[in-house]
């Protein structure tokens, strides 16, 4: 160490040894930081990257040797072999290459350390390289344990430079470590390999490079491997910066809703949470405004989508106008917003709604038209409703839900008694459409028979489901869910298919009937998906049979009896249902020829009575006069089918005749072999 240090000190000149290492030092980092890119990336960019960090390495190992040559007094005549000394250049860029490429061809402990040798080892060969190159008048004589002890430095120094850099647990010191240990290899390699020199001068003329030529050289030397490697640097740093924007960009995109600009969903959780925390340290409120537009969907439907993106935009851009200090507004989808504001006295929340709606109700001009659009406001306060940002936001929901169905022109406060049973009608719903993915439904069938004859002349399937913690659920709870929230659809569809399905097996030729609600009544699909089910399951159409009520024809009455011809014209037969209860228009009767009459239990409970009598005769005259069959619903006692037999009625269903049971109940399981008989309970 000591000879290295007077080696140092003694033989060079001090000015240009700063040079180089300060060459070396800028190299060093330029080269870590290509580097880094190199290990981040594959393909085509990794091998860009790692040629540009082999350039880089090379240019700096080569202009700190040579700098540092030029700054080594040897005391006789110096001349540099222009040959040797490009080969040496090319000998640090190809060897430095390979080390980086094994350093990141796997990632392991063992690849960085024996890239790293690989890169000592291209150290040590470029600076002997460049030492032929030096040729001096006189005798030239190499201390072979300094020439050892030099590249085992270079070599132990540099696989621990690329080891450090690829180890996780230096974290944002790994860069300088490694470069340290970069400048440590470069370093020592030199000037304990200098140490190992001795020279017995044979002439002491001038020599042909001059002190003052030596420095120019040294200082052209360093600049141009500072351009080399400034080039570098920038490459990295672009790289990095073009990178660092397309992030901020994907970040902003991840972040803010892409047509109105406002935070999203993920965004809106995430300040909403840290808002949390600030009121439970300064004990302030929050309040959370879930928002739903009223008349969204009747623009979208008249004026097209455009028009409702419009509405959208410069809604969010009102009420992102009122906002002030700890105030957000956020899109989640559609035509929901929510907004968030942190608050002292009920009165600041109060004013905070009241903006809002505000901005929300104000006309709107639209191109060729004018618009309100309205909205419906609800809120959840902390930590009076809830006490985490999951359930805040949740409450406001409900509460909004609320002033929606009600139509409040107020914002409607979250209220747990009214919410909760918003909450429990949403669950049930969620329940509902688990148990159609899984299948958990359930067909029960009621015996329909002829009145005369006692003969079976059908099974109306009737829904059923068993909640597995609720228990049985009646089809008045939730058919009206299912309707709601855009499950009768599918729940239609999967009653069609199972009750043709059943059908199809049974051995008698008994028909099945399945209600039809107005939704599915209004689907432009309806015939097609019967036409597929029938075929589907082998079903005869004349051995299906659908019963939907006038409530569901009136609601597009035009519309729906064309789709009941084209139903009827694929043989299919069609119940008016509930008939006496609903509007009872005789011109419904008379504009689509039904094939049955359900007279509604109602009438049939109340037959003592004299006016139920007549009405009952009225409707089976009217039946007769028309040729079409009445059949009573709801018969429970012989009484009540007495009188329907003395009056004419054609066929009956009721608890008297067969209670609704599943279809393995009424013989062998999936199959009908004898369908029960009149009377059977």
């Amino acid at each position: 160490m000591i000879d290295v240090a007077m080696c140092i000190g003694r033989d060079h000149d001090p000015w240009l040894v700063l040079l180089a290492v300060f060459v070396c030092c800028t190299g060093a980092f330029a080269i870590m930081q290509m580097f880094g890119r190199a290990q981040v990336t594959d393909g085509p960019q990794r091998i860009a990257w790692l040629f540009l960090t082999a350039v880089g390495a090379g240019a700096t190992i080569w202009c700190t040797h040579f700098v540092a040559m030029l700054a080594y007094r040897a005391g006789v005549p110096v001349r540099l072999d222009p040959v040797l000394t490009i080969v040496s250049l090319i000998a640090a860029v190809i060897g430095t290459g390979m080390g980086f490429g094994i350093a990141v061809s796997h990632r392991s402990r063992f690849y960085s350390i024996a890239g790293g040798g690989v890169v000592g080892l291209a150290i040590s060969g470029m600076h002997f390289t460049g030492m032929a190159a030096y040729r001096i008048d006189g005798l030239v004589e190499w201390r072979i344990p300094y020439v050892a002890a030099s590249v085992l430095c270079a070599v132990v120094f540099a696989g621990a430079a690329l080891s450090a850099f690829a180890s996780p647990r230096l974290g944002r010191y790994r860069v300088a470590t490694s470069t340290g240990l970069l400048v440590t290899a470069i370093a020592t390699l030199h000037f304990v390999a200098m140490t190992a020199l001795r020279i017995t001068p044979l002439r002491l003329s001038a020599a042909p490079l001059e002190p003052g030529q030596m420095q120019a050289l040294a200082l052209a030397t360093a600049l141009v491997g500072l351009v080399v490697i400034a080039a570098g640097v920038f490459a990295a740093l672009i790289d990095r910066w073009t990178r660092s924007d397309a992030m901020d960009r994907l970040h902003h995109m991840a972040m803010n809703d892409a047509l109105t600009g406002l935070p999203n969903r993920v965004n809106f959780k995430s300040e909403l949470k840290h808002q949390l925390e600030l009121a439970r340290a300064n004990g302030s409120q929050l309040g959370v405004v879930a928002i739903d537009l009223n008349r969204f969907k009747e623009i979208n439907d008249i004026h097209g989508h455009q028009a409702g993106d419009q509405v959208l935009v410069l809604v969010a851009q009102r009420m992102a106008s009122q906002l002030g200090r700890h105030e957000m507004v956020a899109r989640f989808g559609g035509d929901e917003f929510v907004a968030l504001t942190r608050f002292e006295h009920p009165s600041q929340l109060t004013l905070f709604t009241d903006r809002l709606k505000a901005a929300v109700e104000a006309p709107l001009a639209l191109g060729q038209f004018d618009a309100r659009v309205g909205g419906s406001f609800g809120v959840a306060v902390y930590p009076a409703d809830a006490d985490d940002a999951e359930t805040l936001m949740n409450n406001a929901d409900l509460a909004m839900f609320r002033a929606k169905s009600q139509r409040s022109p107020t914002p409607c406060y979250y209220d747990a008694p009214l919410d909760e049973a918003i909450r429990d009608r949403r669950e049930l719903a969620n329940d509902l459409r688990i148990a159609l993915d899984r299948g958990d439904l359930q067909l029960h069938y009621q015996v329909q028979t002829s009145v005369t004859t006692h003969e079976v002349t059908g099974y109306e399937a009737l829904l059923r489901w068993t909640h597995p913690e609720r228990g049985p659920i009646g089809p008045s709870e939730f058919i009206p869910i299912a309707e709601e929230n855009g499950l009768i659809l599918p729940l239609g569809e999967w009653v069609l298919r199972r009750a043709c399905a059943d059908a199809a097996g049974w051995a008698s030729e008994a028909k099945v009937a399945i209600n039809v609600s107005p939704m599915q009544l209004a689907h432009a699909d309806l015939p097609r998906l019967f036409h597929q089910v029938l075929l589907d399951t082998g079903l005869p159409p004349r051995r299906l049979e659908i019963e939907l009520t006038e409530t569901a024809i009136f609601a597009d009455r035009d519309r729906a009896l064309h789709v009941l011809r084209q139903i009827k014209a694929m043989g299919i037969g069609v119940a008016l249902d509930d008939f006496g209860t609903g509007y009872s228009s005789l011109e419904t009767l008379r504009a689509f020829p039904f094939d049955k009459i359900k007279l509604d239990r109602l009438f049939v409970s109340e037959l003592e009575s004299p006016q139920a009598v007549a009405i009952v005769r009225a409707v089976l005259a009217l039946g007769k006069s028309l040729s079409i069959p009445v059949l009573a619903e709801g018969i429970e006692t012989e009484r009540q089918l007495g009188v329907l037999r003395r009056e004419g009625c054609d066929e009956v269903q009721g608890f008297l005749l067969g209670y609704p049971q599943a279809l393995a109940e009424y013989g062998q399981p999936g199959r009908i072999s004898e369908p029960p008989r009149a009377g059977a309970a």
